[in-house]
């Protein structure tokens, strides 16, 4: 009988050596937003950004894990140069800016953004925290974040910066969440 492969959203979290792996949905430098549809078993386009704007970093999520806000945990990954959708690979977590975003209803919904280094990254490969990060550098990915959601008509609300221990805790809680979805 033929093995299957399980969609890119059901993948391990936790890799053999313990680092997360992350799915690259939408890579470094592009205008586009991509995200895997698990209804349609494919990568979808979401939206264009405006003109003379991209995403500052690859951004994914970390497979069979769950968010507040129901969907995969999201991670902004570093990286030397620009992965593509769907590419998958594993990183060492250094740090989340948890969040709220409102929706377009007024709700507030938590939708926190981990912060990884790929484990083959030779530039970042010396980050081990976010106090590592060059000066300015999670100002300016907030400001991204604040605009990006400001476009989709919601509002994006920094609570606070944490550790990798508390970007860890979080995935724990996301896949502990994922499991639950079976029972």
């Amino acid at each position: 009988m033929p093995q299957t492969t399980p969609p890119p959203s059901r993948l391990p979290t936790f890799s053999d050596d313990c680092h997360v792996h992350v799915v690259v949905e939408t890579p470094k430098g592009s205008p586009n937003k991509y995200a895997f549809s698990d209804a349609l078993g494919a990568f979808q386009f979401k939206m264009a950004l405006p003109e003379g704007t991209s995403f500052p970093y690859d951004f994914g999520m970390i497979p069979s894990t769950k968010g507040a806000d129901g969907d995969p945990l999201d991670v902004l990954l570093l990286l030397d140069a620009p992965a593509f959708p769907g590419c998958v690979l594993e990183a060492r977590l250094v740090g989340v800016i948890e969040a709220e975003q409102r929706e377009r209803d007024g709700t507030w919904e938590r939708n926190d953004r981990l912060v990884g280094v790929a484990l083959k990254a030779r530039t970042h490969a010396h980050i081990q925290g976010l106090d590592d990060l060059r000066p300015g550098m999670l100002d300016e990915v907030e400001a991204f974040f604040g605009h990006y959601n400001q476009l989709a008509g919601k509002d994006f609300k920094v609570l606070r910066r944490g550790d990798a221990e508390a970007a860890l805790a979080l995935v724990r809680q996301g896949a502990e969440a994922f499991g639950k979805e079976g029972d």
